[in-house]
């Protein structure tokens, strides 16, 4: 099994899990948002070091920094990418979400597995206490004909460098 395969296995494992109280998780020691929290968990899983991602705007200026970035309009995501959202209307005006990418749909979408999201569209995206696989947009067309476009809530993806000698 590749890395990038590890990965997905390691997260797809927790696919279902629900937080305890607010924000209590197994994947931080301290209660706070843990979309960040998780993403960490899973990379140190698999022995693979990746940029600090509690704080979601640190952990994608750390990736802008080392110029491992790619905007959304001008992305190739690839399995194990970091996809990093901001959703509007949310009352947070910046990057404060984040997802491990398992899948390039080849449609302007991605599949992902995110940590502390909700399992449907209503709940809170960004805070929504649950481990759960979605597909997001990161181009504007991401459909076809007979299909309405998803809006686009991610904003680029940070790229580790996955080896197999992680």
């Amino acid at each position: 099994m590749s890395k990038a395969e590890q990965i997905v296995a390691t997260a797809q494992a927790e696919v279902g899990y629900i937080e305890t109280g607010n924000n209590h998780t197994k994947y931080q020691k301290i209660d706070q948002p843990w979309c960040g929290a998780f993403v960490n968990w899973v990379y140190s899983k698999n022995s693979i070091k990746i940029p600090d991602c509690i704080s979601t705007v640190a952990g994608a200026n750390a990736f802008l920094k080392a110029k491992a970035w790619q905007s959304a309009e001008t992305a190739t995501p690839k399995v194990g990418d970091l996809a990093f959202f901001d959703f509007p209307g949310d009352g947070v005006d910046r990057i404060s979400h984040i997802g491990i990418v398992i899948k390039d749909n080849a449609d302007g979408t991605v599949t992902t597995i995110e940590g502390n999201t909700s399992p449907d569209k209503k709940g809170d995206q960004r805070n929504g206490g649950e481990v759960c696989v979605k597909i997001r947009a990161y181009k504007k067309k991401n459909r076809g004909n007979l299909k309405l476009s998803l809006p686009v809530f991610i904003v680029g993806f940070g790229k580790p460098t996955i080896t197999e000698s992680n």
